[in-house]
């Protein structure tokens, strides 16, 4: 294990980014009497910021404080923030999802100062360790940070997790079954609902598949673009910063409980950071492999205790009935306000329920 693994951004990288900033060509498209994506004036003053005012190295530096440490003896290196506290806690594993990255947990981590928390940046996201293979599928992912979690000396853990991080979790669970003593999610994967349906839906599993279906007919483009030709969409957002901040920001502004007004959510600075983390490693194209390359859950109902908190304004929320298929439920608390990054947005309410999971977890 190598510790101080964080990698500053080289400076020819940040002058490039100004560069392309500098001479940015706004785009505009034919008036639609519904919504077109990101809203042209927010991305242009955004960008604006971006260019002139945004500063990465003060938030560089911030990231750079944590403790950041590399797995070396695993086949995938891992690399990840490790804040250990007295040996006999329990650990917490966090897991992000996308477009995020690590940054979503950063108003989570002082909540849960009293145990040991890992949160790995996943393979193919902003700050992970290069891997030749660029990126890997969920399940891939899952394996890597078991394998890291034995070399950090961490046998046996609680998993807290959002979006991707629920697939990458969910395989965990599955494939090392000893090591996860309890999850915490926020939402049953899609996937769930997209393949394999069960026969025996009752009403209200009905209706969540329809609108299911509805959310992915009408928001889920991204999903399917990432998935059927990333190697097309990632030259665009990779070359061009303000493709990846209309990418990434009417995100940041559609899947939070804002209203949409970004700034209920995030500050410019803040949302240039999440972009930034993508734009300055080059990862975008990368952190589309768990869309493309998929992966068949062939495992049978998870049996570890599983809490979830549902956030109102997440993306499509299943109810109970259609997660205990799946998912041996311990606890689940549905939440009025927050969005997608429940992390960032909620913080409080995404840490009790990484607490009740410790609560519930196996051998505790």
């Amino acid at each position: 294990m190598r510790a101080n693994a964080f990698v500053r951004v080289d400076p020819d990288r940040l002058q490039d980014l100004s560069d392309r900033l500098a001479r940015t060509r706004l785009v505009g498209t034919g008036a639609l009497d519904r919504p077109a994506g990101v809203d042209p004036a927010l991305l242009a003053d955004l960008l604006e910021h971006w260019r002139a005012r945004f500063d990465w190295r003060a938030q560089e530096d911030r990231i750079a404080a944590y403790p950041w440490v590399e797995t070396e003896a695993a086949p995938v290196p891992v690399r990840a923030i490790v804040r250990r506290a007295d040996p006999d806690t329990p650990v917490v594993l966090l897991l992000h999802g996308w477009p995020d990255s690590v940054l979503r947990f950063e108003r989570v981590l002082d909540l849960l100062d009293d145990v040991t928390v890992v949160v790995p940046a996943l393979p193919g996201f902003p700050f992970a360790a290069p891997i030749p293979a660029g990126g890997l599928s969920s399940t891939g992912m899952a394996d890597a940070v078991a394998a890291a979690m034995r070399e950090l000396g961490f046998p046996r853990y609680v998993v807290s997790a959002g979006d991707v991080g629920c697939d990458v979790a969910e395989a965990l669970a599955a494939r090392d079954p000893e090591a996860v003593t309890a999850l915490h999610l926020t939402d049953v994967s899609q996937y769930h609902f997209l393949a394999g349906l069960p026969e025996d839906l009752d009403d209200e599993e009905r209706a969540y598949v329809a609108r299911g279906h509805r959310w992915q007919a009408e928001e889920g483009g991204y999903m399917h673009e990432q998935a059927t030709r990333p190697g097309t969409l990632a030259v665009g957002l990779g070359d061009s910063p303000a493709g990846l901040a209309a990418w990434i920001v009417e995100k940041l502004v559609r899947w939070t409980d804002s209203d949409g007004d970004l700034s209920r959510a995030f500050t410019a600075d803040e949302a240039l950071t999440w972009v930034s983390a993508y734009w300055l490693t080059g990862t975008i194209g990368t952190s589309f492999t768990p869309y493309a390359a998929g992966g068949a859950e062939d495992w049978p109902r998870i049996d570890a205790p599983t809490v979830f908190t549902v956030f109102a304004r997440d993306l499509v929320n299943a109810p109970r009935r259609f997660a205990e298929r799946f998912f041996a439920v311990a606890d689940w608390r549905e939440h009025a306000e927050g969005g997608h990054f429940a992390a960032w947005e909620r913080p409080a309410e995404y840490a009790w329920g990484v607490r009740r999971a410790l609560e519930v977890r196996r051998g505790r």
